[in-house]
């Protein structure tokens, strides 16, 4: 039987291409990418979203809390053997007011849900893997985009690996920080580029094929 993974995350799951505006081709995109590395033996669903933060409501946009989609997410999917979560850049944006320790906090909460979730085979909880994303380059402030995310987020999205390595350990949930083999573009400096996309499936092919084939 096929093992299953749904990959979690916002826009840079998703595909956004910051040169064009628009999404990656399916061949480019990172999630597309890892299935065909993985092989026929893997299913991996894509589920990202763009804007989406792991545990907050955007007064601006609708819909894009994870913690309300997760579930259904989840169990529609079912059953699962890895869930993917990468979250943390939507998080950093000024509207929301939050530390990089909030945000590690948040990113934990839902994994948590997703842990103790009956979506697993036999009904049991998948295994969970938490990213942290690149860090969003300092210069995201002086394109188009830094007005909208305002001030310290690259500061934050720095910060974010170590409180979520902090936070996560003892609670069975698997953490790896994807910054020392992928970084964001030099567009907006907070988006993967189709060389971004390319690591960011060989960097979740090593940590995949770790945890599944463990035993």
């Amino acid at each position: 039987m096929k093992k299953t993974i749904v990959c979690f995350g916002d826009s840079n799951t998703w595909g956004y291409n910051a040169e064009t505006d628009a999404r990656f081709d399916e061949e480019t995109r990172w999630t597309s990418r890892l299935a065909s590395q993985l092989g026929n033996s893997y299913t991996v669903i894509s589920e990202g979203l763009s804007g989406r933060t792991s545990v907050h409501e955007d007064p601006l946009f609708e819909g894009l809390s994870g913690l309300s989609y997760l579930y259904p997410c989840l169990m529609s999917h079912s059953p699962l053997d890895l869930v993917v979560i990468m979250l943390g850049t939507n998080d950093t944006k000024a509207r929301f007011g939050l530390t990089s320790y909030n945000i590690a906090q948040g990113i934990v909460r839902l994994a948590k849900k997703a842990k103790g979730m009956e979506s697993g085979v036999g009904g049991q909880p998948p295994e969970v893997l938490v990213v942290a994303p690149p860090p969003i380059g300092e210069k995201y402030f002086d394109t188009p985009i830094g007005s909208s995310m305002g001030i310290q987020c690259s500061d934050k999205s720095v910060e974010l690996a170590e409180h979520l390595e902090g936070l996560l350990t003892g609670t069975g949930i698997h953490f790896a920080d994807s910054k020392d083999g992928v970084a964001m573009n030099e567009i907006d400096y907070m988006h993967l580029d189709a060389d971004g996309h390319r690591k960011m499936a060989n960097f979740m092919q090593h940590q995949v094929t770790t945890i599944l084939n463990k035993g």
